[in-house]
């Protein structure tokens, strides 16, 4: 059975411990996987657990009750929310009502009770997850949607089967309201769904849920989004105001995706093409989030992944066919030397069995080898470096004496790409990973240093970021700033004589007693203690 998870918030200990021995949390339902003694460790654990349900005082230090929750809407914003209180005023639950609490329970509380209100939330949590799971509500739903004609006119659209001439015309055909801006194209893959055993029409109406879904619940101000089935993914296709919306498009897309998962239960990855001027562009922008799609194999599933920070910006194509370069550059940089091998042995193949004229043959190789350099130096790597220091660019099929050694060349010139990217993208990383702690180093002192400054210094997405430097580090950037922060104060402690509070300011903390908090749980003892010598060596 699935329990609904739940963190329990109060700095009084009793009255968790209380509450934890009290409620027979499995009988009802739940699990109880965390709990905090204020309201900042509690928004640490919570972002850490990512809760069903959190029960919280309205009363701590630090960080209250009514702003806890107020802060985790953002988070966690399928999660329900009970608080307690000792004081019985109406004001305390208008403001509970303001930040969309379930319950609002007075002090003493009462097992009986939390535990009436807990069968409560279980109803409400079953009834959202199970409305959500209606494939076949959903299927009918479905087929009382938009005409057939304009699905067609969108997916011709992602294709770039539609001459940019003919879109205002088909427009004013299929009467569809076509917004102006920046257009964008985002592919959505719902992970796991690639197994055998899963029937094509079960898959189906997975897809149709997440479709509707995300027609249902995207919210951007100054950028609109239409859903559609597309291929084995659904798409959005995303009008923006301005150019300079696509990180709030990430982190909307981003808070969907979780919402996605505590309804639907669905893990999702989203690949998110690059911004264009006019409808027509949406093929360069979809064949982009395709690309961002097939990053999932090095950096996982269930995220949203941007092509602009996986890939600079190369929108040119060769005419070599686009479903060959696909595979080529998906096997080069994302595959292993398997994949590689398999790729060239199909090339090779075509060209021995096709039957095809010497001359068609000749133009074939030529374009595989272009398309090889042109992946080379759209990440930076010079041509030189893969086909040999004297290479001018001139590689006839005449060159080799069968099909084997043609093979074999080409296979050795994509295996040397692949490792010559993986370098890059390792030492690029680790540029990254360095900038953002000289940064952090640069500005610990700042109260407003977070996530969001950072990222916008580095020009990345903060979800991108956040991955990448947890990857890389070991730790989240809460944590490492918080470190960074600790080492500081304790030098300062032991090298002057300045007031606690003022190195608190100094170490970015305006608040002395959350300072004093910070630090003895860091250090294990207080800051005065610290000073006097009582530190361990």
């Amino acid at each position: 059975m699935e329990y609904y998870r739940v963190v329990l918030v109060d700095d009084e200990e009793e009255i968790r411990k209380g509450i934890s021995r009290t409620i027979q949390w499995e009988d009802l339902g739940f699990q109880l996987v965390g709990e905090a003694e204020n309201g900042i460790e509690a928004l640490e654990k919570c972002e850490q657990l990512q809760p069903d349900v959190v029960l919280t005082d309205i009363k701590m230090p630090f960080l209250d009750g009514l702003a806890l929750c107020k802060r985790l809407r953002t988070l966690l914003p399928a999660a329900k929310y009970v608080i307690f209180s000792g004081f019985d005023d109406f004001e305390y639950a208008r403001q509970a009502v303001g930040v969309h609490a379930s319950e609002y329970i007075l002090k003493p509380i009462g097992a009986s009770e939390l535990r009436q209100v807990l069968a409560d939330l279980k109803g409400q949590l079953d009834q959202q997850r199970g409305e959500r799971r209606d494939v076949e509500l959903l299927r009918a739903r479905y087929e009382e949607s938009l005409p057939i004609l304009r699905e067609l006119f969108y997916v011709r659209l992602l294709d770039g089967c539609i001459p940019a001439v003919q879109v205002s015309e088909r427009v004013q055909r299929y009467e569809i309201d076509l917004p102006q801006g920046l257009w964008a194209a985002v592919l959505i893959h719902v992970d796991g769904t690639e197994q055998p055993s899963d029937a094509p029409q079960r898959n189906e109406l997975i897809l149709l849920s997440v479709k509707d879904f995300f027609q249902e619940q995207f919210a951007l101000q100054g950028g609109t989004a239409r859903s559609i089935l597309y291929n084995d993914t659904v798409a959005l296709l995303i009008t923006l105001s301005q150019e300079g919306r696509v990180y709030a498009l990430l982190e909307e897309l981003g808070r969907v995706r979780s919402l996605a998962y505590s309804y639907l239960g669905f893990v999702l990855t989203i690949g998110v093409g690059r911004c264009y001027a006019g409808a027509e562009t949406l093929h360069t922008s979809a064949v982009q989030a395709r690309s961002a799609l097939d990053y999932r194999v090095l950096n996982g599933t269930g995220r949203v992944i941007y092509i602009g920070d996986m890939e600079p910006d190369t929108t040119a194509r060769l005419s070599f066919d686009e479903e060959d370069e696909r595979a080529l550059t998906a096997a080069v940089k994302l595959g292993d030397e398997q994949r590689v091998t398999g790729l060239v042995q199909t090339v090779i193949t075509r060209i021995r069995e096709g039957d095809y004229p010497l001359s068609q043959c000749r133009f074939f190789f030529l374009e595989l080898v272009a398309s090889l350099i042109k992946l080379a130096r759209s990440e930076d790597v010079p041509p030189e470096e893969v086909f040999g220091a004297n290479f001018s660019g001139s590689v006839q099929l005449s060159d080799f004496n069968s099909p084997e050694e043609l093979g074999e060349w080409f296979r050795a010139r994509c295996l040397l790409l692949q490792t010559l990217l993986g370098r890059r993208r390792s030492d690029s990383a680790w540029r990254t990973i360095e900038q953002a702690k000289d940064y952090i180093t640069g500005n610990y002192g700042d109260s407003a240093l977070s996530i969001d400054a950072l990222c916008g210094h580095l020009h990345l997405s903060p979800s991108y970021f956040s991955t990448l430097f947890k990857r890389e580090t070991g730790m989240s950037f809460t944590t490492y700033v918080t470190s960074v922060r600790m080492e500081a104060a304790a030098n300062l402690l032991r090298q002057t004589d300045e007031k606690t509070y003022l190195i608190a300011e100094r170490t970015g903390y305006l608040d002395p007693n959350y300072f004093s908090y910070v630090f003895r749980r860091h250090f294990g003892l207080s800051p005065s203690k610290f000073r006097a010598g009582n530190h361990p060596e």
